[in-house]
């Protein structure tokens, strides 16, 4: 019988004491879990949310789809930002103060996207870039009252339609609104926001910027 068949087997014995060796807890898991700096998947996740918030708040209204997915993103995100600071901050300080760039940067990146959409500038942005198509499309479509577009494209937006009312061009935007109707309006005199205009229906405008505003229609 050769030594190797007579001797100790290494793997066998690296196996038995693994399967011995007591198993970590959940507690400690989340121990471990939380002592790790941020990074490769949570940050890069933070990111993407931002950005479909972003674009929800470019969109007349609203967009519904993307406005649930960056909801649900950002208060799962957020609660277990919180749940791993809370236990970092508790057994791991030091860890906080060497990697302290990964710490804040998911509270700088919802900082930034909480900034550009209270300044209105993800809406504002696309808008100015479609401003010449749109206009270009009112022009073409002459003084008739409501024309379908069926998601032609003008600029940056899809349009389901264009329609004159009074002094006031209505762009309805494919799915813009979160639970009405909405789109853009282009008009050279004022239009009161927040309230229902006489000759307008049900529609309730708030200004964006220069002769442009946004509708939604209740």
């Amino acid at each position: 019988m050769s030594a190797a068949a007579s001797g100790p087997n290494p793997d066998g014995s690296v196996a038995k004491l693994i399967e011995i060796a007591e198993k970590p807890t959940f507690g400690q898991r989340l121990i471990s879990w939380a002592s790790r700096p941020p990074g490769r998947l949570y940050i890069p996740a933070c990111g993407v949310v931002g950005l479909v918030l972003l674009f929800e708040d470019s969109v007349p209204a609203g967009h519904l789809p993307t406005f649930a997915i960056g909801l649900a993103g950002g208060l799962l995100l957020a609660g277990m930002g919180a749940l791993r600071l809370g236990i970092a901050l508790a057994v791991a300080r030091p860890m906080i103060r060497y990697y302290w760039l990964r710490w804040v940067s998911a509270p700088v990146i919802a900082a930034v996207v909480l900034g550009l959409a209270v300044a209105d500038v993800p809406l504002q942005t696309r808008l100015q870039a479609s401003a010449d198509a749109l206009m270009d499309l009112r022009e073409s479509t002459g003084d008739l009252t409501t024309i379908p577009l069926n998601g032609q494209r003008a600029g940056m937006y899809a349009l389901r339609s264009i329609s004159v009312s009074g002094d006031v061009t209505h762009y309805a935007v494919e799915g813009s609104g979160l639970f009405a109707p909405g789109g853009l309006a282009y008009s050279t005199e004022e239009i009161p926001e927040g309230v229902f205009v006489p000759g307008q229906g049900s529609k309730i405008y708030e200004h964006v910027s220069g002769d442009w505003y946004v509708w939604v229609d209740h």
